[in-house]
């Protein structure tokens, strides 16, 4: 099933509605349970290296699909509760990094741009 952003929040929405969840649903609290499934995705590649990575065995890709789900989902429902949009605060950002990361001046390399003001 493909679904889109929109569609995925309506679902979260009522996910969370059915269950009495929204008060639990503040940002602060979806922001930490945001970041504690960051860790768990960020776990299943400590100690691989870099070459593992690319092609996880499929238990491992499993196991990473399921925790890439998690964050998508409190990603998405943070967004919600805040009202962000998230494809155009994406797509923003997105330019910003254009401007910021000008191609023929960060063309293979990995340093980082100063901020700017």
């Amino acid at each position: 099933m493909t679904t889109d952003v929109a569609e995925l929040t309506a679902r979260m929405r009522e996910f969370a509605r059915a269950r009495d969840w929204e008060q639990f649903h503040t940002p602060k609290n979806l922001a930490m349970a945001l970041a504690g499934e960051v860790g768990e995705l960020v776990a299943e590649f400590q100690w691989l290296t870099a070459d593992e990575s690319r092609r996880p065995a499929p238990d491992e890709l499993a196991r990473i699909r399921g925790e890439l789900a998690d964050v998508t989902l409190y990603l998405v429902r943070l967004a919600d509760v805040l009202g962000v949009d998230l494809v155009e605060a994406a797509h923003d950002k997105l330019d910003e990094n254009e401007q910021r990361y000008a191609a023929d001046r960060y063309r293979g390399s990995a340093r980082k741009a100063p901020h700017q003001t």
